[in-house]
């Protein structure tokens, strides 16, 4: 993230990360966590879902800040974020 003046706690600053789930068979491919998001994270993609959709793709895995914008704004409920570091915690819970 870039700043337009250095903070004074910016070593102690953590940008969150996000891993993008989308459950393509829900999606009506209405665009708007396209449109909302600020990172430009996802695009529709070139393919059809069993609806004749075009559902969402992600292009940008590691640029996604975990805002939940997409899954606030979704009317379908197909796209939620996880936070990176709760993904890993899963996995080494589960080992």
């Amino acid at each position: 993230m870039k700043f337009w003046r250095t903070p004074l706690d910016i070593d102690q600053l953590k940008i969150p990360k996000g891993d993008v789930h989308i459950l393509e068979e829900r999606c009506k491919g209405c665009g708007f966590c396209v449109e909302y998001c600020p990172k430009g994270v996802l695009k529709l993609s070139d393919k059809f879902n069993s609806k004749g959709y075009h559902p969402p793709v992600v292009i940008k895995p590691g640029e996604c800040v975990n805002c939940d914008l997409c899954e606030m704004i979704c009317p379908d409920f197909a796209i939620f974020c996880l936070r990176v570091e709760e993904v890993n915690k899963e996995v080494a819970s589960e080992s």
